[in-house]
């Protein structure tokens, strides 16, 4: 599912649902809040989590990765699993599931049922967030509020990562790091609350290729693990990861409904755009996980005020967002994609500069122009992508560029996480050009895109 596909969709005759819709977009909104949250809210509790569990960096690596892993993999066929049960019932199941696992972290005696119960976590996210949108999509007949509705429902989205950090140091501060996934109980129940007032969605025929989506998973937890935990393990994970890799590209050219088509990449648009939202998700989200480690370990500062830190950064998110929207309607979406992806590389090159010597402010400061950047290029980027394939196309690569840039964040976290285990400063600049890197090689096969239409 995606905002193309909403906007493109039939009017229908109201349902019960779209004469009084105020509830369903609450709890679409209310849940995609959840989802985002629990991708950011985690970094600034790592430490605390670490010293009471006595984890060590792969520990709180995974922490991260269990969730963010599963969904991202689950992601490439949840959008069908929702047609097929109906996008009420899907969301209904996944909010149950995803918040009994949340009490589940938050009660975990150890890092192996907080490991478990985080994967947990992330399959109901998978399952909740296309049936989300597709509960919006059925609230919404008119294509003009359905438009506004989606930009509300991103919107909560946003929200919720630019609290994350703050939220996260308040808990572990003032309360414990367990906290963090306490809280998602009540928001929950709301959730469910809402949704029982919403009419019940009817089910879809949609096919499933559970081959492809199996060697999909596979492949990326191994390529993970290896990873991670470095040493033996890792050539045999890595092996496996190869082994299941290719076996997911045969399964995919031969399906009739794969769970990725292959012909996508065929696109320039589509290939620049998976490019350069997996280099966006590395640069944004492995800087999260380092700089987190650095204000805690290196500087010394608590959870709130690391998390105070990331305030300045996310806190300009949504506002970028919307700039980038109206700058791609006027110009075209090449231009702020490229502007955005120069402006991140600019603020990854400067953070460089930054030590323990560093004042304060400065370093809040600096960390601004990779989120200027990120927030600003990523919408048009979107937005091509949707446009450059069919209608009945655009829910799967939705999900595609969506699975892919979730992977390629868990991946950073994986690599820069092991680089962080010897030295947090050295890890923190190689950390940086390595992002920098990327995003300077996709900002230049950005410049392939269209230009300005008509």
């Amino acid at each position: 599912m995606s905002s193309t596909d909403l906007a493109e969709a039939p009017v229908a005759a109201p349902s019960p649902a779209q004469k009084s819709p105020g509830p369903t977009l609450a709890a679409a909104m209310l849940g995609f809040a959840l989802i985002t949250l629990d991708t950011s809210v985690v970094n600034v509790a790592l430490p605390a989590i670490g010293a009471d569990l006595r984890a060590g960096m792969s520990g709180l690596q995974w922490v991260v990765d269990a969730y963010t892993l599963a969904f991202a993999a689950l992601l490439l066929s949840s959008g069908a699993l929702a047609d097929r049960v109906g996008a009420s019932r899907a969301y209904g199941i996944g909010v149950v599931v995803f918040v009994l696992a949340s009490a589940a972290c938050g009660l975990a005696p150890g890092l192996p049922a907080l490991l478990a119960a985080r994967a947990v976590q992330g399959v109901a996210a998978a399952v909740m967030l296309p049936a989300s949108l597709a509960l919006v999509r059925e609230a919404y007949g008119d294509p003009g509020r359905r438009a506004r509705a989606v930009s509300l429902w991103a919107a909560g989205g946003t929200v919720a990562v630019a609290l994350g950090p703050v939220a996260g140091g308040a808990l572990t501060t003032a309360w414990s790091w367990r906290g963090i996934f306490f809280v998602n109980l009540p928001l929950g129940l709301l959730a469910l609350a809402l949704l029982s007032r919403v009419a019940r969605s009817e089910r879809r025929p949609a096919p499933l290729d559970l081959p492809g989506q199996l060697t999909a998973m596979t492949a990326l937890g191994a390529l993970t693990f290896a990873a991670i935990e470095g040493g033996t393990e890792a050539w045999w994970a890595l092996g496996l990861a190869v082994v299941s890799f290719a076996a997911f590209l045969l399964i995919e050219t031969r399906r009739r409904h794969p769970v990725v088509p292959l012909g996508l990449f065929r696109n320039t648009t589509v290939a620049v755009a998976v490019a350069a939202g997996s280099a966006n998700s590395v640069a944004f989200y492995g800087m999260l996980f380092v700089f987190s480690l650095f204000f805690q370990q290196v500087l010394g500062l608590s959870a709130l005020a690391a998390g105070l830190m990331f305030l300045p950064m996310t806190g300009l998110l949504a506002g970028v967002n919307i700039l980038s929207a109206r700058v791609a309607a006027r110009y075209g979406a090449r231009l702020p994609i490229v502007l955005g992806q120069t402006v991140a590389v600019a603020g990854l090159l400067g953070l460089l500069t930054v030590d323990a010597h560093t004042s304060r402010p400065a370093q809040a400061l600096l960390l601004v122009p990779l989120a200027l950047g990120a927030g600003f290029s990523l919408p048009p980027l979107i937005a091509s992508m949707m446009e450059a394939v069919p209608a009945d196309r655009a829910g799967t690569a939705a999900g595609l560029l969506n699975a892919v840039r979730q992977t390629a964040g868990a991946l950073a976290i994986a690599v820069f996480g092991s680089l962080a285990a010897t030295s947090t400063e050295s890890a923190l600049r190689t950390s940086l050009l390595i992002s920098a890197s990327l995003l300077t090689l996709t900002t230049l096969a950005s410049l392939r895109l269209p230009g300005r239409r008509g």
